[in-house]
This record gives C-alpha cells, sequence and structure tokens, in this order.
C-alpha cells in the first residue's frame, strides 16, 4: 500500500461554479479577487505583505492554470508558472451546500444529497421550544444573542453582559449551525463543550449539521478575542467515507485540524489539534514522518477562511496564502516513492464579497508525487473525484460516487 497527503486549504475557492447563481454567489471568485486586489495595491498592508501575490510553489504546481480553467481568468495567465511540476484542475462541488461538512464529505467521496436544515435570517432566529428545551436541561435562565451574527462582532457586542450574566451566547449564519460563545474562564471550556453535546442532542431532529463551541478571553470588548480551543460537533456523514473505507482495510487516518470534528470522529484512528496555519503545517509535517504505508494524513488549514474570509480581510487573506506557499516546499520534501499529495479547499469565501458567509465557487485540485507527472485533469464534475483517485491509489475498493483520475495521472508518464 502507499501513503496520501490530503491538504485542505479552508475556503480557497477559484469561482466559475456552475450553480453559483442558485446560491447568489454568481461572479465571487475567492483566489482570482485576492489576485486582482493585490496587482492594484488594495491588498497591502504596512508590516504585513505588498504588492502583488507571490504563491511560486502554489503556481509551480498548476494553481493559476486551475484558476484559469475554472473561471476563465485572464489575469491569471500572467501568474502561471513557466514550468508546471504536478497535475492541476478544478472541481464542481454537487452537495447542497456551501459549507465545511458538505465539502469535506464530498471530498471523501459522500456528496450531501439532502438539505440540511437552517435558522430563518430574524430575530429571533431559534425556535422557542427548541430554546426551553435546551434551558431546562442545562440548568439555564436564558441565554443572548439569538440571531444571525459575525463570531468576532458578536463577542464584542455581547461578550460584557456574558461575562456579568453568566448567559451563553448563542447565534448562527447562512450555515447550517448552532454556534455558542462562552469565555473560557467565566463559564468554562468545559461547561461550554457540555452544553454544545446537550445542544447537538437537541438539534439532530432539524438537521443542523453543527454545533460549534466558540470560546473566548479577555476582559472587555475592546480586548476580547477568540481561542484556538474550537470545536465542532457534527453530525455522521450520511454513508461511509473515503476514511472508513481506509480504516477498514488496516490504514491509518491521521487527521490535523479540525478533520476529526467534521467527521464526527468517524474513520479516524489519530487526531491532531494545532492553532493556526503555521502549527497546523508543523503538526502535519511531524504526521508525514509518522505516517507509514497505507496510511493518509487529512489537514484542513482553517486560518483562511476563519481569520480572513469570514472577516472580508483581504490582505490578511493574501498574507496568509502566501505563508502557506513558503511552508509547501517543506511538505513536498516530505515525499516518497508511491506518495501522493492532493491540495484542493471545501468551498469558496471570496473576501470581497458582500456579507460574511461562504461562497459557492469551484476548487482547486493540484499535485503531485514520485512517479506522477504533470498536467491538466480537467475541471472535474464532482469534488468525490479526489476521493475516488486517493482510493484508488490506495488499492481500495471503488466507491459510489466520483471517477478517479489516477490512471490519466500514469498516463502523463
Amino acid at each position: 500500500m502507499k501513503r496520501t497527503f490530503l491538504f485542505v486549504l479552508d475556503s480557497v475557492g477559484i469561482g466559475g461554479a456552475n450553480d453559483a447563481e442558485a446560491f447568489g454567489d454568481a461572479g465571487s471568485n475567492t483566489v482570482g479577487h485576492i489576485l486582482e486586489a493585490a496587482a492594484r495595491g488594495a491588498a497591502d498592508e504596512p508590516g504585513l505583505r505588498e504588492g502583488p501575490l507571490k504563491l511560486p510553489n502554489l503556481a509551480a504546481l498548476g494553481l493559476f492554470h486551475a484558476l484559469d480553467a475554472a473561471s476563465n481568468m485572464p489575469l491569471a495567465e500572467k501568474y502561471e508558472a513557466g514550468t508546471v511540476t504536478g497535475f492541476w484542475g478544478a472541481a464542481d462541488e454537487v452537495s447542497n451546500g456551501k459549507d465545511t461538512p458538505s465539502g469535506h464529505w464530498e471530498i471523501a467521496g459522500v456528496p450531501v444529497r439532502f438539505d440540511w436544515g437552517y435558522f430563518p435570517d430574524e430575530v429571533p432566529c431559534f425556535p422557542q421550544d427548541l430554546l426551553d428545551a435546551i434551558y431546562r436541561e442545562a440548568g439555564l435562565s436564558g441565554s443572548l444573542g439569538n440571531k444571525h451574527a459575525s463570531g468576532t462582532e458578536i463577542i464584542k457586542e455581547l461578550g460584557e453582559e456574558h461575562v456579568k450574566t453568566g448567559l451563553p451566547i448563542f447565534y448562527t449564519s447562512a450555515d447550517s449551525v448552532f454556534q455558542i460563545a462562552c469565555h473560557e474562564e467565566t463559564f468554562g471550556l468545559q461547561r461550554l463543550y457540555d452544553l454544545c453535546e446537550l445542544v447537538r442532542g437537541h438539534v439532530d431532529a432539524l438537521n443542523i449539521g453543527r454545533v460549534i463551541a466558540r470560546p473566548f478571553i479577555g476582559t472587555s470588548a475592546e480586548n476580547f478575542e477568540r481561542t484556538g480551543n474550537r470545536r465542532d460537533y457534527s453530525v455522521l456523514p450520511p454513508e461511509p467515507t473515503l476514511l472508513d473505507r481506509l480504516t477498514s482495510t488496516g490504514g491509518r487516518v491521521i487527521a490535523v485540524g479540525k478533520i476529526a470534528d467534521i467527521f464526527a470522529h468517524q474513520g479516524i484512528t489519530i487526531s491532531r489539534k494545532a492553532t493556526g496555519n503555521m502549527a497546523l503545517a508543523d503538526a502535519t509535517l511531524e504526521a508525514m514522518d509518522e505516517a507509514k504505508d497505507g496510511d493518509l494524513v487529512f489537514t484542513n488549514f482553517v486560518d483562511f477562511d476563519m481569520l480572513y474570509g469570514h472577516r472580508r480581510n483581504v490582505a490578511g487573506y493574501a498574507a496568509a496564502l502566501e505563508a502557506f506557499d513558503r511552508r509547501l516546499p517543506e511538505m513536498m520534501a516530505k515525499l516518497k516513492p508511491g506518495d501522493l499529495m492532493m491540495i484542493t479547499a471545501d468551498h469558496g469565501c471570496d473576501p470581497t464579497w458582500r456579507g460574511t458567509d461562504h461562497t459557492r465557487e469551484r476548487v482547486p485540485i493540484l499535485g503531485t508525487g514520485p512517479g506522477l507527472q504533470s498536467g491538466t485533469i480537467g475541471v472535474r464534475p464532482t469534488y468525490a473525484d479526489m476521493g475516488e483517485t486517493i482510493a484508488e491509489h490506495m488499492e481500495l475498493k471503488p466507491g459510489k460516487h466520483g471517477t478517479s483520475f489516477l490512471a490519466d495521472l500514469a498516463a502523463n508518464a
């Protein structure tokens, strides 16, 4: 058996989705619009970064070729590497959503064909009978928030009242999610986790994808900040994923970052947590050293989405892409004969777009491995093609969804 390294750059979409209009996202393009902004100096920030977007290592794997193929963006041609050393392409999402579980599950071979439950964009957004059941079981006298909100803005708005009253902050977004923000010290981190587990049980009937613990620290609205102790409580995928198929045959899945939470810890052998993309890169490198034949190292690099996409921070997003690009050679240096490395995304979150939510976009597929030649794999009809390619590489039986493109890579050799 062989090794695979699958890295999801959370929200690093490349536009062009066939159904973007149905999601209100026609014209969105995360990488493309960052590229344009940087080219005209709109992604400059003193002490952080300046000038055109500099991604030489991702470009060498074909990122800008993929961007051009996905969204027919002329500017991308200017940044294309003269020599591409990896395979590249793009993929459309077929899942009924543009959120984290849908994207990751589809990458792992299981598209989400059902409709998630959502909370309405009105105040209050949560049903009173749901809240009453939570209050009764958790011993709470009430809650704060009860609306759609940005996670950073709502702790500025309600954090002080939360610390004073002890009432948790409940909020949601355009995703299928119930989020709970509480102060790590005054409310207690374990108490927050326990509350999230309780809420998870109450929202199952509403088909809500995730309950998310959003702990924060600080003494006032001026210095409240979220910590790295976030935890996601996801529903189980609707059928066995690539992860289940691999572990059932004796392989290991080493999950780095929030991957284990996204899959509700199903099909996970080892889970490694880290805070921030650079720490996640360090943890990934350690996992690559530990990986044996038959193992999959699966990492989600969350900062792109959490810190910069939702906050519509173009300069921060550009700097984060450049920082990841500088670490990429370290990962590539770990590859051995028989290894496959694949880099993709789970959805978009265009920092130039209206609002604060995810955007429906195609995602890049970039990869390399000893013995695999460079070349295009085209625009794939589903993210599940990535899962099936990994399955074939790992010598697993074909799954129900997606088509492997491994033979195309061998044909290029």
